[in-house]
Order: C-alpha cells, then sequence, then structure tokens
C-alpha cells in the first residue's frame, strides 16, 4: 500500500531516508515478494548470531509496509545481510507516545507493521507492551513470530530445574531496593532468571545470597556470540569470582535456582515460631511482625497477615 502523505509528515525527520540505509539489493531468484494481511506482526530477531532468525521472520520482514524497530542502525545491519529493503521506523522509548498512534492508524487503514527489538524477543524488557495492548484493544490483528530469546536460552544452558521458572527483567539498581525486591521472590518454588548489567554484578550476586541464600547460580553471557560463556557456581562463589576478576564482557543473564526443598516449609514454620514467641512476650501484633520481619527478612505485610491468621489478635493496624 502506498504511505499516506499525511503520516510521512509526522514523521519527519525521525528515519533516514532509503538512501541512507544502504541497503544491498534484494537477491535474484528469491521469487515475488508476498505482501502479509494488515496486522501487527510481532517478530523475533538474533540477539547474537545473526544466522538464528527463521525463513518466517524473513519473509515477513520482506513483505511489511513498514518495520517499527529501537534503533534503524541496529536492524539495517540485519536487513542488509539479508537483502530486505523494507523501510525502517523507529518506535523506542522516547518517540513511542508520539508513534503508537501512527503505527495503529497504518495497521487500521490496511498496513502491514513489523515489530523488532533490537536483538531477541519484542516486549521482553522493551517498549513493545503498550503498542501491543493498544491495537488488541483496537481490533487489529496480531501475530507472533517466536524465535531468539536471551532469558530462555540462559535458562535452558544453566542445567538449574526448567520445569518452573520466573522472569523477572532488571532488578533495581541500588543495594536496598534489589534486595527488598528480591524477597519477594525468596519462597517461591521456581527458577528465577534476571537480566544485569555487568558492571553492577558481583554486587547483585551478593544481595541474591543475602536475600535468597546461598543458592546455584548460572551466569550466561555473550549467548549465541563466538565468546559465548556459562559460569556456575553458588552466589556468593560467584560473587567473589566477579569481585576479583572484574565486570565481565557482553550482555549478562542470571539464572537463579529454587529454594532447596522443603525451605520453604521450613521458613514457614520458623516464622510461625518467632511470631508465637514474640506475642507471647507481650509484643503487639504490629511489632512482633516488624520485629519477626526484620529476623526472617520475610516481608512486613506478609507475616504481619500471619500473625492475624494465626488468631492472635492484638491492636490492629497495617504495620
Amino acid at each position: 500500500m502506498d504511505d499516506q502523505p499525511d503520516l510521512d509528515a509526522a514523521l519527519d525527520g525521525e528515519f533516514p531516508e532509503e538512501g541512507d540505509n544502504d541497503v544491498v539489493a534484494q537477491p535474484s531468484g528469491s521469487g515475488a515478494i508476498r505482501k502479509p494481511g494488515a496486522g501487527l506482526y510481532i517478530v523475533a530477531t538474533p540477539i547474537g548470531n545473526a544466522g538464528d532468525i527463521t525463513l518466517r521472520a524473513l519473509d515477513i520482514l520482506r513483505g511489511v509496509d513498514a518495520i517499527a524497530c529501537e534503533d534503524t542502525r541496529v536492524t539495517g545491519k540485519l536487513l542488509r545481510r539479508y537483502g530486505i529493503r523494507t523501510r525502517m521506523l523507529p518506535y523506542h522509548d522516547h518517540n513511542a507516545a508520539k508513534m503508537r498512534p501512527i503505527l495503529l492508524d497504518r495497521i487500521a487503514q490496511g498496513q502491514a507493521i513489523a515489530l523488532v527489538s533490537d536483538a531477541g524477543t519484542p516486549l521482553v524488557s522493551d517498549p513493545g507492551f503498550k503498542l501491543v495492548r493498544e491495537a488488541k484493544d483496537r481490533g487489529l490483528a496480531l501475530t507472533h513470530l517466536p524465535g531468539a530469546n536471551a532469558a530462555i536460552t540462559a535458562l535452558v544452558l544453566s542445567g538449574l530445574p526448567s520445569d518452573r521458572f520466573l522472569f523477572g527483567g532488571f532488578l533495581p539498581a541500588k543495594s536496598g531496593a534489589r534486595r527488598t525486591e528480591l524477597d519477594l521472590f525468596r519462597t517461591l518454588p521456581a527458577t528465577l532468571i534476571f537480566y544485569e548489567s555487568a558492571q553492577r554484578l558481583a554486587e547483585m550476586l551478593t544481595d541474591v545470597a543475602a536475600s535468597l541464600g546461598n543458592r546455584e547460580v548460572a551466569v550466561a553471557r555473550e549467548l549465541t556470540k563466538l565468546f559465548e560463556e556459562v559460569r556456575r557456581g553458588t552466589a556468593s562463589d560467584l560473587s567473589a569470582h566477579y569481585t576479583e576478576k572484574g565486570p565481565p564482557k557482553g550482555e549478562v543473564v542470571v539464572v537463579i535456582g529454587p529454594p532447596a526443598e522443603g525451605a520453604a516449609a521450613s521458613d514457614a514454620a520458623d516464622m510461625d515460631g518467632l511470631l508465637k514467641q514474640a506475642l507471647q512476650g507481650g509484643m503487639s501484633v504490629r511489632d512482633a511482625a516488624a520485629h519477626v520481619a526484620t529476623i526472617t527478612g520475610q516481608p512486613k505485610k506478609q507475616v504481619y497477615a500471619r500473625a492475624l491468621q494465626l488468631g492472635t489478635g492484638g491492636d490492629g493496624g497495617e504495620p
């Protein structure tokens, strides 16, 4: 479909001219390009090795009217490798509010738009969620072309239990807030997956040991690339390693094993015993909850709720 002049005007200065993309010609003998139906196509792209893209993804990227991407320079390299000349439109945190209605209007008018991130599966720690949600709310067609994902790749390589897992994205940058958030996962019987800055890795692993206990951990970096590495050990051992050796190079995924079997039940039993002891010693429910939360590292509201469940009564009031 021809570009919409009124929409193009709104995009002035937002993306390079076609000649600036430096794309190569479509490979000879590749056949006619098939245009997909109108809709939003969420396309996974490689996380390091450019060969990790599906044939279906390449067909869609060739056939859509435009590709919404975080950085046209990054996506442009992938497109040039495969001789794809499709126009790119930038869609990132800084322009998302402006670009969302433009992209959605194009789809509503019959265009096919692909959404990609710089690497991996869109919506996993990138700004695509709101675009997908609003497309759904407007009744526009949506489909996902699955492919590379750093979190799942790290989980598979970690050697840690994969039957139940939780992806937690990025933890807070400061230690205090990071430990508070880690505390929320302390009793969860699942493997945990986080993205982390290489510069904060050693400190993050120290906080993991303090908040979750000295669990098994795998640190994966440079996934699918030439120098791919997965280092396994306990949280404290790996923290010591990266403190001594310094931050590793490349993108980092941290995979943390679940609590030892029976640990969650043991924590709950310990919490109950400590609560009863504190309350029998004359503490109010609120003070007992604060006291036991400090000892166990459990969230204060959770401890307070448990005190009430035990039928201890007290002076009421949130901690």
